[in-house]
């Protein structure tokens, strides 16, 4: 490549963030870093309806969780600014008069009714849109119109050849001379359409490669056509190279709709996904480091990344692959670096302060290696840990039912209590040895039903951490007290 990739991620602050997008974004990124190159942010908010402050400031925050920190673009700066296309209202103007000049761009005052009924006594199916009819419109026409009132839209002229690309993602891609109707460029009054807009970023910011989704596939013969006359005018220096994306699929194979919960960035985060997990389970979508590997970290994603690779078939979101490549991602976490990132979802709960404790952190510290093997997302630490922090634990009906109830599970509470009363010393090897004394060897119970009563009784649960570890964490005094209130449970 002659010049250094510069590549872009150009959203709508609308709504919510969808995965699809961000994968968008990260391949986008992943592709700039790859090569060296730049990876530009702009935003899209010429849509005042729909474009919300807000939208855009979780925009920001959403990627920088995610670790795709941006060149050029808001709150960065850049040569090409600004990058928000509400502010560059007066550059589009310009280009619209440089087009309109050079016999690129042209008025069209037809209305949709019109052209339809010309396409009608042609013969010809309405569906096929606009039928280039205002191309010749002579200058007294055109002031007739005016004087009933009508304001012209701006149509590109397109060119009367094919119009081929060699697509990154899907090889050799050719419209047909025709198949593409003039297309709008402004609406009547002059407001510049996407059509015209995105483009002419893309031209003036240096954008050398496109990855889009294959949904946008169908307009490229119409940017194409666009960049031909704005490198004849000197606004651009030919067309980016183009890639299409697959499309990201949910359930039913039907592509994953805004509606749809699991496209909602906020839910993976809010869960407590990891921002390396979930970096790496987007790349997924229509990308493999290796036929044989699944985990990686964003850095090796980089080093990685080659944008040939990126399959053409539409890829499905499997929210269980996503938990499993998060899970392992949160267990190679250092012990130290998982208890700070599990700390906030802990306080967030109440259960310790947001700077925690002394005796709070000695019990993250201890527990953390034992609970990291048992989690998937970091908010699970809320009902698997909660126990720890409580004077009782919360009760789980399904457990109750299942271990606390009747006289065997009375039976197994006394012995325990009896045999934990006695016992000289409080540790974890004490607790192990004199329960599975008094509760397999004694009673004659098996495992499952010895110990199932004991765990509900300490953590509420049917799963928790290690048992023994939790109750010498727990200390003599409040695990009888648990093993006590939970016996009162069991004999009602």
């Amino acid at each position: 490549m002659s010049t250094p990739v510069r590549t872009r991620f150009c959203p709508s602050p609308t709504g919510t963030v969808h995965v699809g997008v961000m994968r968008a974004a990260l391949f986008n990124w992943a592709y700039a870093k790859h090569t060296g190159g730049q990876f530009v942010f702009r935003i899209e908010d010429t849509d005042e309806a729909r474009n919300t402050e807000e939208s855009y400031r979780h925009l920001l925050d959403s990627l920088r969780w995610l670790g795709l920190e941006w060149d050029e673009g808001p709150e960065v700066g850049g040569p090409h600014g600004p990058y928000r296309q509400s502010e560059r209202g007066e550059v589009y103007r310009d280009v619209l008069a440089e087009l309109l000049e050079a016999g690129h761009a042209y008025e069209s005052f037809s209305t949709p009714e019109e052209v339809a009924a010309r396409r009608v006594a042609a013969g010809q199916d309405p569906k096929q849109g606009y039928d280039g009819a205002d191309r010749e419109t002579t200058e007294a026409q055109k002031a007739a119109f005016r004087a009933e009132g009508r304001q012209p839209v701006l149509r590109l002229r397109m060119p009367d050849t094919d119009l081929s690309w060699d697509d990154l993602v899907r090889g050799e891609v050719t419209f047909a001379a025709g198949a593409v109707p003039d297309f709008v460029l402004a609406r009547a009054g002059g407001q510049p359409l996407y059509t015209l807009v995105n483009p002419v970023d893309d031209a003036l910011m240096g954008i050398t490669d496109v990855l889009r989704g294959e949904d946008l596939l169908s307009s490229t013969p119409r940017q194409l056509a666009l960049y031909t006359a704005l490198t004849d005018v000197g606004l651009a220096q030919g067309a980016p190279r183009f890639g299409h994306l697959p499309l990201v699929m949910g359930e039913g194979n039907k592509k994953l709709s805004k509606r749809d919960p699991t496209s909602n960035l906020d839910l993976y985060r809010e869960r407590g996904f990891l921002p390396e997990g979930l970096v790496n389970y987007l790349a997924l979508l229509g990308w493999a480091i290796a036929d044989d590997r699944d985990v990686f970290s964003p850095a090796e994603l980089v080093e990685a990344f080659d944008v040939r690779r990126v399959s053409p078939n539409a890829a499905r979101f499997d929210l269980k692959k996503a938990e499993a490549i998060n899970a392992t991602h949160l267990r190679a976490l250092p012990v130290e670096e998982f208890v700070a990132r599990v700390t906030p979802y802990l306080a967030d709960a109440g259960l310790v302060d947001p700077t925690p404790t002394p005796e709070q952190q000695r019990v993250l510290d201890t527990i953390a290696p034992l609970a990291q093997e048992r989690m998937v997302v970091l908010s699970e630490a809320v009902g698997l840990l909660g126990f720890l922090f409580r004077e009782q634990p919360e009760y789980d009906e399904a457990a109750v039912a299942k271990q606390l109830t009747g006289p065997d599970a009375v039976e197994v509470l006394d012995a325990a209590t009896a045999a934990l009363t006695a016992l000289p010393e409080w540790t974890t090897e004490a607790v192990e040895a004199a329960l599975k004394q008094a509760l397999v060897e004694e009673l004659g119970r098996k495992p499952r039903q010895a110990f199932g009563p004991v765990r509900v009784a300490i953590s509420g649960r049917t799963v928790s951490p290690p048992l023994y570890e939790s109750m010498e964490l727990l200390g003599r005094e409040a695990s009888l007290a648990r093993l006590a209130a939970a016996r009162e449970v069991a004999a009602r």
